[in-house]
């Protein structure tokens, strides 16, 4: 999806979308280091299934740059091969400018394959269930259902997270661009995106309601037309919390201890992954083995937290879709205010 992404930006399009683009990878940034920090202030720890799995945390941050830096630079085939996510992406965003400039049947081409591979993570996704169903049997009959009562600790601290960011950071980002009451704005996304989007569960399913959202706005259709749909592929401040907070979870769980170097690392890591997220329901718990993977964390280990993930997803993953999908046209509406001011 990111390779599309930017290989399908048109070249020299309108400046308008730059800020728009900057607010979306601001507000991702903003929405892991909150996750960090709530991590920090109430940690988390999971019932897993230890039998076997392996864990070789790292002794320190060069450590963890080391080994991030290894996971970019390896050959694409590999990275596919061992599930090297950070590798994956890292090609993904590499081929994606490499390919601005090909022909409009390379970048259609690119776009339908895209799409393909959205399709099929969405058969993964309904099928999922049956899998987890395995992994969360195995993990009760193990540790009893006591372990039930760790998921609510969980989601409290996914939700804080997400009404922190949603209700707070996008207002003060709001003001600071364009000078007035955020609210009304927020309020009004939240309301006619937020509540579609909490019951779809699919950021690329409310499209249609963000663009009829926007164009009641006001806003500019050739930008909101192209920030839209780009939106619901890389705006993913919902996403960046989830992976941030089920990856920390893991990390004290195993006892591994992260330093404040590290975490900001993490929270960087997790807004740029989130970009590859796919927009549909669950997607973004594909992506917590790459975080783990930054703790040395094995992807058994990984996959228990991801099954974990979805046990909570109906709560969680509502949550973080409602979130996603307004702060698109938030976004949309506030840098198409600033350039407007700031044009007149």
């Amino acid at each position: 999806m990111v390779f599309s992404a930017i290989a399908n930006q048109n070249v020299g399009s309108n400046n308008s979308l730059k800020p728009i683009v900057g607010l979306y990878f601001f507000g991702t940034l903003m929405a892991a280091m909150v996750a960090v920090g709530l991590s920090f202030i109430f940690p988390s720890t999971l019932t897993l299934d230890l039998a076997g799995a392996t864990a070789n945390p790292p002794q320190g941050l060069l450590e963890v740059l080391h080994t991030l830096l290894f996971k970019i630079v390896v050959n694409p085939i590999d990275a596919i091969a061992n599930g090297n996510f950070i590798g994956i992406l890292a090609w993904g965003i590499g081929l994606g400018f490499a390919m601005k400039n090909s022909s409009e049947s390379s970048k259609l081409f690119i776009f339908d394959a895209a799409q393909g591979i959205s399709t099929i993570v969405k058969w993964v996704i309904k099928l999922a269930p049956l899998g987890i169903l395995g992994l969360v049997a195995n993990t009760v009959a193990t540790t009893g259902f006591s372990t039930i009562g760790e998921y609510g600790h969980l989601v409290g601290v996914l939700l804080a997270a997400m009404f922190i960011i949603a209700l707070v950071i996008n207002p003060i980002i709001v003001f600071a661009l364009t000078r007035k009451n955020p609210y009304p704005l927020v309020l009004t996304c939240l309301r006619e995106s937020g509540i579609t989007a909490f019951f779809t569960r699919s950021s690329a399913a409310n499209i249609p309601v963000n663009m009829a959202l926007c164009e009641k706005l006001g806003l500019d259709e050739k930008i909101y037309s192209i920030s839209i749909p780009l939106g619901a592929t890389v705006n993913m401040a919902g996403a960046a919390i989830t992976i941030t907070v089920l990856s920390l979870a893991t990390a004290n769980t195993l006892g591994i201890q992260i330093d404040f170097g590290t975490a900001l690392l993490l929270s960087v890591i997790a807004s740029i992954s989130a970009c590859g997220a796919s927009g549909v329901a669950g997607g973004s718990l594909l992506l917590v083995p790459l975080a783990c993977g930054l703790f040395g964390i094995s992807d058994d280990i990984a996959m228990q937290v991801v099954a974990i993930g979805f046990v909570i997803g109906v709560i969680q993953d509502s949550a973080e879709t409602a979130l996603n999908s307004s702060t698109d046209v938030v976004f949309s509406a506030a840098a198409s205010q600033y350039v407007a001011d700031k044009t007149n």
